[in-house]
Formats: structure tokens, C-alpha cells, sequence
């Protein structure tokens, strides 16, 4: 018996129908729920939920999202230029002629799990028996002060991220054609003008879309602040990504807590758009 045959068309939606399948069960779905949810008062310990409209939203606008939004930028701002500009400087020192073995040393806090840097670093500013108040002959409790707090949490993200920073914008020095220094140099050209007038044109792309990813990853993240600080003190280092779960998983308030996480997504699409635009262009 002769079956009908399907279509290149109909094939090809057919082998799409497990992965959209599985987009919807997983982050479709979880996102319209969660995305709905902001716009009632549940709670994680109670049945049950009440439609309240826009109050969540607005009870967090006058409420704790500006300072939360502080915080997360202060963070993401601190964490993702100080790698950038270390990971530049390694770069250039690499590209330079810097030993090669030494991109292996570099690349070694990469690679250690972020929970494990957090805690390596929370024993460093150990405001009793820790290695920089040793170090230092000092008895600063680092993560007690809120101004401190904050350099300590981007410290430690900076010391975790700058090996990708450093790798990425190595690969696009070794893309830049040896010959345009040379020109440079023959036209009397010093290494800072060469820096100016060459190097950085060529990277301007790659070391743009560099930071804004950084900028986009520090946004969301999660694991160093709350292991070192868990926002505190004081909600000195809440960010969205802390408050989001304090408010879930500690308040048992999903209403507010999805709210905020929705006005966090918006920033992130916003950010998203920035990249989608530097990317293509």
C-alpha cells in the first residue's frame, strides 16, 4: 500500500516539533505564568490568589525598586569595566610578546565555579581571620560596611571574570594585521599614537560587543553577591537578581517578587536591543 509522502515542508516542520515543543514547556509557558502572576497577590505558603491589577507594580515603584535598580547598576557598572580594563591591558601585554604560558595562569580563576570563587573570597575579607586583614594588619569588617560591601562583591566578579574579557579581546588584536603598525611606526608614529590611531579602531567592534555582554551578564547575576553579602548589609548590595529571590523564596511573595522580576526583564530586552544593534552593525 502506497502511503502519502510528506512534503520538504511538512518534513521540515515535523523534525521542528520536538524543540518547539520543549521551548514551550520550559521557557514559554514558565515565563507567561510568571509574567501573569505579577498581576496578583499569592503567596508561596498560601493557596489561592487574588487579581490586584497594577498595585505590585506600583507598590514596587514607590517602594524598593529604585534602590534595588542603584545597587544593580553600581554592580554591573563596577564588574564589568574593571575586568574590560584589565583584561585590555593583558591583552595588549600578550599580543605584545608576554610569555605564553602565562594565558593558562590568566584563564585560572575562569574556570573555578563562581560559588567556589565566592567562597574563597569570603574567607579573604573575613573581617576575623581573614587573609586581607592579615595581610594588611587592619580589622576592617569588609562585607559589614556597606560602601565596602559593594567593592568586595565587585572585586571578587572582577577577579572571575576578566580571563574572558582577556581572551576575547586577544583574539581580536591577533586579527589586526601586523602591517598597519608597521605603517604607523615607519610614519614616525609612538606606541601611544599607535594605540590611538590603530589599534583601537580596529577593536572598537569586538571590544563593544565584549563589554556589553559583560554589562548584560552582571546585570542578572546572582551567585557572588549572595554568597558573599546575601544583599546586605543593610540591603547595601541588593540587587534584582537577590531581591527577586528574597521576596520569592524568603517573603513566600510571588506576586511581588514575579512584578519585579517583570520590570527586570524589561531593562534586560532593553539591554538586548543594544546588543542586537551593536552586533549588526
Amino acid at each position: 500500500m502506497n502511503g502519502r509522502r510528506l512534503t520538504d515542508g511538512q518534513f521540515a516542520w515535523l523534525l521542528m516539533v520536538p524543540g518547539v515543543a520543549l521551548f514551550l514547556a520550559i521557557i514559554a509557558y514558565p515565563l507567561v505564568s510568571a509574567l501573569v502572576t505579577g498581576f496578583f497577590e499569592q503567596s508561596l505558603v498560601r493557596p489561592g490568589r487574588s487579581f490586584v491589577g497594577l498595585a505590585n507594580f506600583a507598590d514596587l515603584l514607590g517602594g524598593d525598586f529604585w534602590p534595588v535598580l542603584s545597587n544593580t547598576l553600581v554592580f554591573t557598572l563596577g564588574a564589568t569595566i574593571a575586568p574590560f580594563v584589565i583584561g585590555y591591558a593583558l591583552a595588549l601585554a600578550l599580543d605584545a610578546g608576554l610569555p605564553g604560558w602565562l594565558r593558562g595562569v590568566f584563564l585560572f580563576p575562569w574556570v573555578i565555579p563562581g560559588v567556589v570563587v565566592s567562597f574563597l573570597w569570603l574567607w579573604i575579607f573575613n573581617a576575623n581571620y581573614g587573609v586581607l586583614n592579615g595581610l594588611l594588619g587592619t580589622q576592617v569588617s569588609w562585607l559589614g560596611d556597606p560602601v565596602t560591601a559593594m567593592v568586595a562583591v565587585i572585586v571578587t566578579k572582577t577577579w572571575a571574570s576578566f580571563p574572558w574579557m582577556m581572551v576575547m579581546l586577544l583574539a581580536g588584536l591577533q586579527t589586526m594585521p601586523k602591517e598597519l603598525h608597521e605603517a604607523a611606526a615607519v610614519d614616525g608614529a609612538g606606541a601611544v599614537r599607535r594605540f590611538r590611531s590603530v589599534t583601537v579602531p580596529h577593536m572598537r567592534h569586538i571590544a563593544g560587543i565584549a563589554f556589553l555582554l559583560e554589562f548584560i551578564w552582571n546585570f542578572q547575576h546572582f551567585d557572588t553577591i549572595y554568597v558573599l553579602t546575601g544583599g546586605g548589609p543593610a540591603g547595601a548590595t541588593k540587587t534584582f537578581a537577590v531581591a527577586v529571590y528574597d521576596t520569592a523564596f524568603k517573603g513566600f511573595d510571588l506576586g511581588h517578587a514575579t512584578a519585579l522580576g517583570g520590570l527586570w526583564m524589561l531593562l534586560l530586552l532593553v539591554l538586548m536591543v543594544f546588543y542586537l544593534r551593536k552586533e549588526n552593525t
